[in-house]
């Protein structure tokens, strides 16, 4: 597999002593940054645990809570964006997501850290739920885009050359429903590690803007249209769409 191939040139590079994270990049041609900039969800087969808080109206054992009562510490900006950085993503509970909006919004929005329709809210705040939203939003990834690359964590290090392959061709699968051209919006794809060099999988010429070093190696087309595991509709689906009641695609 191209995918794997790009892998194993990865992993030649110099072992940190950290669990670095595997960024997948797609660069965009075609596309209207203004008025077509994306704003949803992929899901990918091989997740990894996200640092997750939750605003309920009661405490949970399952994962940090934050109840309406808790509001009083979050007075100035600087404590909400200390709460921001904190957390990877949270969940709320649908009763006070108008409060959660109001209170901490402001900072949450740019954030990109607003509990979503796709992945966070839920109906009720009792345990159940709440794990079946957390294994949901371990496998989600957030795309937001406002200019013409997309970069994405897609799993780490420390996870098989099957599982990154995996995820890689279930996020590319995700992407090109979600670009209003598909694969025509795809001008290159890349992969890289936290601190390692890009490598480009496809048979563009183009070499990533900020490394010579850049390899490449497969067909990312074929990639982008290749099957896998798991897809971007997985997410608006499965049981905890069950406990919401149907299919969410809001945005």
């Amino acid at each position: 597999m191209e995918i794997k191939e790009a892998l194993v040139e990865l992993r030649k590079e110099k072992k940190r002593k950290f669990d670095q994270t595997l960024d997948l990049v797609v660069n965009l041609k075609n596309f209207d940054v203004r008025k077509e900039a994306l704003n949803t969800f992929v899901s990918v087969p091989h997740g990894s645990e996200k640092k997750l808080a939750g605003f309920f109206t009661k405490r949970s054992k399952l994962i940090d809570s934050i109840t309406e009562a808790d509001f009083v510490k979050y007075k100035d900006l600087k404590d909400i964006k200390k709460l921001a950085k904190k957390y990877d993503a949270f969940i709320a509970v649908a009763p006070m997501m108008g409060k959660v909006a109001t209170k901490f919004g402001r900072v949450f929005g740019p954030m990109n850290r607003m509990p979503s329709p796709q992945a966070g809210i839920i109906p009720k705040d009792d345990d159940e739920v709440i794990k079946m939203m957390i294994e949901k939003m371990n496998k989600s990834i957030r795309v937001k885009n406002k200019e013409m690359a997309i970069k994405l964590p897609v799993g780490k290090e420390s996870m098989s050359d099957d599982e990154l392959a995996e995820n890689v061709a279930a996020v590319l699968k995700g992407l090109e429903k979600a670009l209003p051209r598909g694969r025509d919006n795809v001008k290159e794809v890349l992969v890289k590690f936290t601190m390692g060099s890009p490598v480009a999988i496809g048979d563009s010429k183009t070499k990533s803007s900020g490394d010579s070093k850049s390899k490449i190696v497969g067909d990312s087309k074929a990639k982008l249209s290749g099957d896998s595991s798991q897809s971007d509709g997985d997410l608006a689906s499965g049981k905890v769409d069950e406990k919401l009641g149907g299919k969410n695609n809001g945005k």
